[in-house]
């Protein structure tokens, strides 16, 4: 019984022993596995900072051309953007300024537009005539860009309107001139000016039919006055003596003629007394010759 107890207990003591074993090979596995992600995470840290460092430089490089794109678009915006204006010599019937915008917007971008309407007179003949519609005779257009005005006006010079046949004025050809040195002020002070002296005008000719029609009323009433004097003059008895007025006719062209021919025949009268003059000197001449070259007597 003591033998069988004593093999029992060498035999637990065995086996704590292997299990302490197997304890310990564990913890070295551990310990060597600990020693592995500690490698591993070094270098995937070590990768990650290379990729921090190419990001980086990628962001660098990124920031440098965003920061050249900016001083590019920094310049552009500062060169200011010169405007330059078209003048159009002759605009078609039925022609209006969004038809104009229409066909040069295509080439660059438009300001502002002016197209000059017709004379009053010539409006006023087409209403007599029927038609009420308002025509332009020459116009304005104002570019953005003044090189680009100056390449549309010297390129679309004497083109024809439309590009296709069918299209709205297509046989009506472009009359257009860039104007140098020309700005959108300039045309509206000399609109301006235009204005003024078509009031100007139009108050003078109020003026002037103003004084005709005071002088004519005036000149109504002293008639009124007048004949009121001549009336009372006649019931007391006494003479009126009626004005007359006299005027002097202009000569007509056969007074002038005849008027020319009575001078001819003046002039032609003195002519034949000093013909006859002549004659009758030269007849003395000969008689004259011999009284003053006769010789004395000796």
């Amino acid at each position: 019984m003591e033998r069988r107890e004593e093999d029992e207990d060498t035999k637990a003591i065995a086996q704590s022993e292997d299990e302490e074993e197997q304890d310990d090979d564990e913890e070295e596995k551990r310990e060597d596995g600990d020693f592995d992600d500690d490698e591993e995470e070094e270098e995937e840290g070590a990768a990650a900072d290379r990729r921090d460092d190419e990001d980086k430089d990628v962001g660098d490089r990124d920031s440098a051309e965003v920061k050249e794109k900016k001083k590019i678009k920094n310049v552009f915006q500062d060169r200011k953007c010169v405007p330059g204006i078209i003048f159009l010599g002759h605009i078609p019937p039925r022609f209006r300024p969004k038809h104009l915008r229409n066909l040069l917007s295509v080439y660059g971008e438009i300001g502002r537009i002016f197209l000059q309407p017709e004379d009053r007179q010539v409006r006023k003949r087409k209403k007599k005539a029927g038609l009420r519609r308002c025509d332009f005779t020459e116009g304005w257009v104002e570019f953005r860009d003044k090189r680009v005005a100056k390449k549309v006006a010297a390129s679309l010079h004497n083109t024809p309107m439309g590009t296709r046949k069918r299209q709205r004025f297509s046989s009506d050809l472009w009359c257009m001139k860039y104007l140098h040195r020309f700005q959108w002020i300039h045309l509206s002070e000399r609109l301006a000016y235009e204005q003024t002296v078509l009031n100007q005008r139009l108050r003078t000719e109020v003026s002037q039919a103003k004084r005709e029609t005071n002088f004519y009323l005036n000149n109504v009433e002293k008639s009124a006055h007048l004949d009121k004097l001549r009336k009372k003059r006649q019931r007391d008895g006494e003479q009126v003596e009626e004005k007359t007025w006299d005027f002097t006719q202009r000569q007509t062209e056969e007074e002038i003629q005849m008027k020319k021919k009575k001078k001819d025949t003046v002039s032609q009268k003195h002519l034949d007394k000093a013909r006859l003059m002549e004659q009758k000197s030269q007849s003395n001449v000969s008689l004259l010759a011999k009284i003053f070259n006769s010789k004395p007597s000796q």
